[in-house]
């Protein structure tokens, strides 16, 4: 069922149904009774009753009225109290709707023999008429109000006095206040019910917002260690690979060389894995600035390959440095493994309120958009892409075949006194 087919769906948690439409909450054949206030009430109304009761038996008590009256009396009072009883404890399995009706028919039967013998127990009728409406269904219980009533007015113009206006117009007034009383309670509880429901509800909305919002936290959390591993850890790999490759086929001087090498590389990498475990900055932006980490990552990774530094170094934001640091590593793996470019140059420019990167090689060059001809799904220029995109910049790549590749890219910069630290590692 979807939420907008009813205000207050049935929840299989709750224990408290709402009471059908006519009736008080405090209806003894409905769950509902068993909240607090609600039982509150119930004990009023008995308190009412039996006050009501033992002032009609007084005069009977003291001799004033004949004592027969003090049987029935009696006998109501204990047929009310023993139903009230069961009532406020419902045995499992129990018949509760016969129970109550016989219950109910008992004590209404006990209460018109007193009237008809007193006219005094007239004013037990007014916590009957809410233990009409309370106990019976709606179209049952108006007609039994009604009914008391008329045998409250009858029994009044059966005393002494006759029938007068106002011994009619009493019992009315009290049937009509106890149906407006019991009818306000009703609407109150149903009001009170589908606020909660609506409480409720918010209350899951929340929840489930809260789950959704701990879902996309860790899905951008994997997706940001995937750009994180493919930026470094693979492209390491992928560097050993090689290198290890060149040493099977090198000298035994320059196999030591590569060999080297791969050793440098392989710290590096354990380096990098250990960042993974603390989430700190990338070894090569510890002891440097910006400029002289992209410097020793170009001279590392393309020996080759030309390192140029334009404008005042300034200090940047740690993400920033980082993307910056982990697209040239990118970029330049992709030209050592693809381009088979005879020349290739880093740039870095502070400019105003921005910082470029620009990584140019003379290599082969591709299509941008085509992915490669084994049909692998690739990461590193989509990974590049997202990293810069979340930090409010843009990356261009421009390539022809046979016309090299260019790498462009642009990051916003604080306006800061320049980095002296900086400027004085890149020189």
């Amino acid at each position: 069922m979807s939420r907008s087919s009813s205000p207050a769906p049935a929840r299989p948690s709750r224990s408290h149904a709402e009471p059908p439409r006519g009736t008080a909450p405090t209806d003894p054949e409905h769950p509902a009774s068993d909240a607090p206030w609600l039982r509150t009430v119930t004990l009023a109304l008995h308190g009412a009753f039996y006050a009501l009761l033992a002032v009609a038996l007084g005069p009977a008590a003291v001799g004033a009225k004949p004592a027969v009256l003090l049987a029935p009396g009696i006998a109501l009072a204990v047929v009310y109290g023993a139903g009230a009883v069961r009532r406020a404890r419902p045995r499992e399995g129990s018949a509760r709707p016969r129970r109550g009706g016989l219950w109910l028919t008992a004590v209404t039967a006990l209460w018109l023999v007193l009237l008809c013998m007193d006219h005094g127990f007239s004013y037990v009728a007014f916590p009957l008429f809410f233990l009409f409406l309370h106990a019976l269904p709606a179209r049952w219980s108006l007609p039994a109000v009604a009914a008391a009533t008329g045998a409250v007015v009858a029994a009044q113009a059966a005393a002494p006095g006759g029938l007068t206006a106002a011994k009619v117009i009493g019992p009315v007034a009290g049937a009509a206040v106890a149906v407006l009383t019991a009818y306000g309670y009703a609407a109150l509880y149903r009001e009170s019910r589908h606020r909660q429901h609506l409480i409720d509800d918010l209350v899951r909305t929340r929840d489930e917002l809260a789950a959704a919002q701990r879902e996309a936290g860790r899905l951008a959390e994997r997706q940001r260690l995937a750009r994180e591993i493919h930026d470094t850890l693979a492209q390491g790999l992928s560097s050993i690979v090689l290198l290890a490759r060149a040493a099977e086929t090198a000298a035994p001087d320059a196999a030591r060389a590569r060999m080297r090498e791969v050793g440098r590389t392989a710290s590096d990498n354990l380096a990098e894995a250990r960042r993974f475990v603390q989430a700190l900055t990338p070894p090569a932006l510890e002891d440097a600035p910006l400029p002289e980490a992209l410097r020793r990552v170009t001279a590392r990774a393309l020996p080759t390959a030309a390192f140029h530094l334009d404008g005042e170094p300034c200090a940047l934001p740690v993400e920033s440095e980082v993307a910056l640091l982990r697209l040239t590593q990118e970029a330049l793996a992709n030209v050592v493994r693809h381009a088979r470019a005879d020349r290739a140059a880093v740039t870095l420019a502070y400019l105003d309120g921005q910082v470029t990167l620009d990584v140019y090689d003379d290599g082969v060059g591709f299509t941008p958009g085509d992915g490669p001809a084994d049909g692998r799904r690739t990461f590193g220029l989509h990974g590049m892409r997202e990293r810069i995109a979340e930090l409010g910049g843009t990356l261009t790549v421009e390539s022809a075949p046979g016309e090299g590749t260019a790498v462009a890219v642009t990051l916003p910069a604080p306006a800061s006194v320049p980095d002296a630290s900086a400027e004085a590692g890149a020189r």
